[in-house]
């Protein structure tokens, strides 16, 4: 294996576990507020199973970028050698999604939270708390695209 595939290919799996960490926390810890408020209040699973899956996304961003990169390289076949640079520079684009999915899962999680306990005391307030996880959301998307365009345009 070339060097620029090791490099291009620990972008990938650093895109997927890095975001998949940060899912997990943010997951996690939106599932504690859930399960806390299901005990007094099973009704309001549907709504907090909505707020607490959110996170998860980020997570799901980071594990395409790392499924696309791989079908740049050609890794379930004849797999394309990239040159050290371009190794590089695949990886450098792996990082966007990387950090600000950890970033944001853990922060979409604390504001899952918030969300949580809100509906709990109100439920009608699910169409306001919607919308908070939705700001987080958007930097996850950001960084995403940046990941996504960047591993396939890049000619190898």
């Amino acid at each position: 294996m070339e060097w620029g595939n090791l490099y291009a290919i620990l972008g990938a799996a650093i895109a997927v576990i890095v975001s998949g960490v940060g899912s997990a926390i943010g997951v996690g810890r939106a599932g504690q507020a859930s399960a806390a408020l299901l005990s007094k209040q099973p009704d309001k699973f549907g709504t907090t199973m909505i707020l607490q899956v959110m996170p998860s996304t980020q997570g799901l961003y980071g594990f395409v970028v790392a499924f696309m990169m791989l079908i740049k390289l050609n890794a379930f076949g004849d797999m394309t050698a990239v040159t050290e640079a371009q190794g590089w520079m695949l990886f450098a684009y792996c990082m966007p999604i990387a950090i600000v999915g950890l970033v944001s899962a853990i922060m979409q999680g604390n504001v899952a939270i918030g969300c949580i306990n809100l509906v709990g005391k109100q439920e009608n307030q699910i169409g306001h708390a919607i919308p908070m996880l939705v700001l987080v959301e958007i930097f996850a998307i950001f960084a995403f695209i940046v990941s996504i365009l960047g591993v396939m345009l890049l000619q190898i």
